[in-house]
C-alpha cells in the first residue's frame, strides 16, 4: 500500500541529497537498489527522484507509472531527456553516467534544480 507524499521504506533507507525547490534526490547505489529501483511502487512521491550512478541504460518493466528520464554526463550536466516514459520500455544514452527517475512531468523541475545544485553533486555523488 502506498500513501500520498511517503516515501516508501525501501527508498527510504537510500542516501538523498536535498536540492534547490525544495526537491529531493535519492541514489541507487547498491547492488539491490539499482536492481529494484522504482519497480513495482505504486507511485513515487511528489518532488522526489531516483539517481542511479554509473548508468546509461535503464528500462520500465516492472513499472506502474510513467517516468521522466534525464541522462547526466559525468559532470552533472544533461545529455539527453525523455518525457512521460510508460511502463515496459528500455532507454539508453551513449555518454550518460548516470540516470535520473522522476515522476512524469518532474523532469524539467529536476533538470533546473540540478543545474543550480551546488557542485560537487554530479553524477557520482
Amino acid at each position: 500500500m502506498s500513501f500520498p507524499g511517503v516515501l516508501p521504506t525501501r527508498l527510504a533507507r537510500l542516501p538523498a541529497r536535498p536540492l534547490p525547490r525544495g526537491l529531493t534526490l535519492l541514489y541507487a547505489r547498491g547492488l539491490r537498489a539499482r536492481l529494484t529501483g522504482l519497480a513495482g511502487l505504486g507511485a513515487l512521491p511528489p518532488g522526489h527522484a531516483l539517481a542511479i550512478p554509473r548508468c546509461s541504460s535503464v528500462h520500465t518493466f516492472g513499472m506502474r507509472f510513467s517516468l521522466d528520464l534525464l541522462f547526466l554526463a559525468e559532470d552533472g550536466s544533461l545529455v539527453r531527456a525523455e518525457r512521460h516514459v510508460p511502463p515496459n520500455r528500455v532507454h539508453a544514452c551513449r555518454g550518460a553516467a548516470c540516470v535520473v527517475e522522476a515522476r512524469a512531468g518532474e523532469g524539467p523541475a529536476f533538470a533546473a534544480a540540478l543545474r543550480l545544485a551546488p557542485a560537487g553533486g554530479g553524477a557520482a555523488a
